[in-house]
């Protein structure tokens, strides 16, 4: 198939205005954005970027679990849509282009088909997710795990949040439940835009990550129990002290986790103490082991060792501790023609890029089981994400968004 034309490129003024204009959808405290997944605030952001697509002429599809595509058609009836997207959920202090940047992305794509009077041989369509974020509802990636057959719909339906309120029923409450069975459609490929949310690019002067691998993870929760008692009244040698055998295994975490290096990672984000009280030395401590690498083993070898080190630190302070998995996925590998698209866009466009491997999930993870797959990044800067002062610049932006282009016109295939 013929590689588009170089001078081919999206109109990155409007890019950035529609970003602006949907981070006015719910906004932070701080400069970000708080929109929340099945929030009144998310559906007033599906609803603007619903408004765009079919201003740009794309008929809008909506399965049962909220996905959302905007499907501009080809020429050829039979042959499969390129799908290309990323959500438009946030987190709770969120920034203004994590996902947003895949989802507006896709639709400038469009948009500059139309400008330009170009036909695909493929349909394309653009994609926002349900609840990428798994923050209000966990897990992360949860719709785009029921469309690749990760997870079951009814199960997806029953999470609850911090409310109690369930996810169905949420989805129902704000209009966005949708008839088509998900996981019905069938792609010929998909592409999704994302920041990097982290430093790599930015401290290496590049501007497109060319990602040809997403990290696997594991989340092990450890519960330690030992016995409350007052601090200042219990002798040190009688203490049972929940709250010191934590931080001794998380020690061990960071050891772990070095062992590994350059690519492995490990923390505990999640960690709850008990009863929590200044004057009472803990008797029990709640937290989950983060461990992620592109290497499975590397994951197995790190949450084997973690287990066993932990076993022995409680055992040696007369601590109970017990073990339980809840949640992970193994490392992804992108498909090699799509990655090679991508790579062969950034040259080709002459924007400088380098191979890299995500640090965090997306929805292109779970997708990649079910289609040919890749991931465009641009910088942000300081690596910061998950944040209201998350910032990228206008031509990053702009950068990642003509390799997207280009990358799904290779796969779509322009008609003459």
């Amino acid at each position: 198939m013929a590689a588009p034309a170089a001078n081919l490129k999206i109109n990155g003024e409007r890019l950035w205005d529609s970003l602006m204009e949907m981070a006015k959808v719910g906004p932070g405290v701080a400069g970000g954005n708080n929109r929340q997944t099945l929030t009144d605030e998310d559906a007033q952001g599906r609803a603007l970027f619903q408004s765009w697509c079919e201003a740009a002429g794309c008929a809008m599809g909506l399965d049962q679990m909220g996905n959302m595509f905007a499907r501009r058609e080809g020429t050829d009836p039979d042959a499969l849509p390129v799908y290309v997207g990323s959500h438009l959920d946030t987190q709770p202090t969120g920034g203004k282009y994590d996902g947003v940047l895949g989802v507006l992305g896709g639709l400038e794509i469009i948009r500059s088909l139309n400008d330009l009077g170009i036909k695909t041989k493929h349909p394309i369509v653009v994609t926002n997710w349900t609840n990428e974020e798994g923050t209000r509802f966990a897990p992360a990636m949860l719709a785009s795990g029921v469309f690749a057959g990760v997870h079951t719909q009814d199960w997806a339906y029953a999470r609850e949040d911090a409310e109690g309120l369930k996810l169905g029923d949420e989805l129902s409450r704000i209009g966005w439940r949708g008839d088509e069975e998900v996981g019905a459609r069938k792609m010929h490929a998909m592409f999704e835009l994302h920041i990097e949310q982290g430093p790599i690019l930015e401290a290496e002067g590049k501007q497109i990550g060319v990602v040809t691998h997403g990290q696997g993870l594991s989340w092990t929760q450890v519960t330690i129990t030992g016995r409350d008692s007052h601090t200042g009244s219990t002798p040190m040698p009688m203490r049972r002290n929940a709250g010191l055998g934590m931080a001794r295994v998380l020690e061990k975490v960071e050891e772990i986790a070095w062992s590994h290096a350059p690519h492995a990672v490990g923390a505990a984000g999640h960690i709850d103490i008990f009863p929590n009280s200044r004057n009472v030395i803990p008797g029990k401590a709640v937290f989950t082991v983060d461990f992620r690498s592109p290497d499975l083993s590397a994951i197995e070898d790190m949450e084997t060792q973690m287990r066993e080190q932990a076993q022995k630190i409680c055992d040696d302070m007369g601590l109970g501790v017990e073990f339980e998995k809840v949640g992970g996925f193994d490392p992804v590998t992108f498909d090699k023609d799509c990655v090679t698209a991508v790579r062969n866009a950034a040259e080709r466009l002459g924007y400088s890029h380098m191979d890299l491997i995500s640090g965090a999930g997306h929805d292109a993870c779970w997708i990649n089981r079910v289609a040919p797959t890749a991931m465009v990044m641009c910088p942000c800067v300081d690596g910061l994400s998950h944040n209201e002062a998350e910032e990228i610049t206008r031509d990053w932006a702009r950068a990642g968004a003509d390799v997207l282009f280009h990358a799904v016109l290779e796969s779509a295939e322009i008609v003459d």
